[in-house]
């Protein structure tokens, strides 16, 4: 049996033999196994999507930013360190292209440093409300210092002065640390922080994407692409081969 929670006024509640010395008001029992969802809002099929993924992204893109999917520019990064440790957050996508997706973030977070060990990456954006999920996996490659001070520079003031007030991932004492610093920062540059060295941007450059469409009974519609080869004139050249996945 697992409990969830509700906020109240007792310290102790108990929990079937557990006690949890929690601010809680009751623990009502919830079978997680039982909770399920059956998608029925949409198919994805190979005569209906783009043969370039770039274009399938794009359009999903589009419809979430247009039904107002909560946050659609939030994506989960998932990285491997040295020691072979995967690890994940959320981060946002600042632009796509041909070269690849884009975020900024600060070179020393741990992040930052698993990428400097292994130049590998994934993403993946979930669209709750469309039932859809996208995931793109490739190598990384720091963006230019140019593109990385013109969006440095589009960044509201207290988002400036907070890269250079955030340690990010190392340990600090208490968050008077980050005010402090950043009351510091704001106080050295004024109305103009210029972009500190370890900060900037990533660009993740695709070998393989999928596209994840809900779809009922657990028979989810799964399309993968990949980069394989196609002749052309005579000659190969590298070209998105679409396959599709067994849900």
């Amino acid at each position: 049996m697992a409990c969830s929670y509700q906020l109240g006024t007792k310290a102790e509640s108990r929990c079937g033999s557990t006690t949890l010395g929690l601010p809680i008001l009751a623990c009502m029992s919830t079978d997680i196994a039982s909770l399920r969802k059956s998608y029925e809002r949409a198919e994805l099929s190979e005569d209906a999507s783009h043969a370039d993924p770039l274009q399938q992204f794009e359009q999903w893109f589009n419809e979430a930013v247009a039904g107002e999917v909560p946050e659609p520019n939030a994506m989960t990064l998932a990285t491997v360190d040295s020691r072979m440790r995967p690890s994940t957050r959320v981060v946002l996508i600042k632009g796509f292209d041909a070269r690849g997706i884009t975020w900024f973030t600060n070179f020393e977070s741990r992040k930052g440093l698993a990428l400097a060990g292994n130049p590998f990456a994934a993403l993946q954006f979930h669209w709750v409300e469309l039932e859809r999920v996208v995931r793109i996996e490739g190598r990384v490659e720091k963006v230019s210092d140019e593109e990385s001070d013109a969006y440095f520079h589009s960044r509201p003031l207290d988002s400036r002065i907070g890269a250079w007030a955030s340690p990010q991932s190392q340990v600090i004492s208490s968050r008077s640390v980050l005010v402090t610093n950043a009351a510091k920062y704001g106080a050295k540059f004024m109305l103009q922080p210029p972009r500190p060295a370890h900060w900037g941007g990533y660009r993740l450059v695709p070998d393989q994407w999928e596209f994840w469409q809900g779809r009922k009974s657990r028979l989810h519609d799964r399309l993968r692409y990949q980069i394989g080869k196609a002749t052309t004139g005579g000659g190969t050249s590298a070209a998105w081969v679409r396959e599709r996945l067994a849900p």
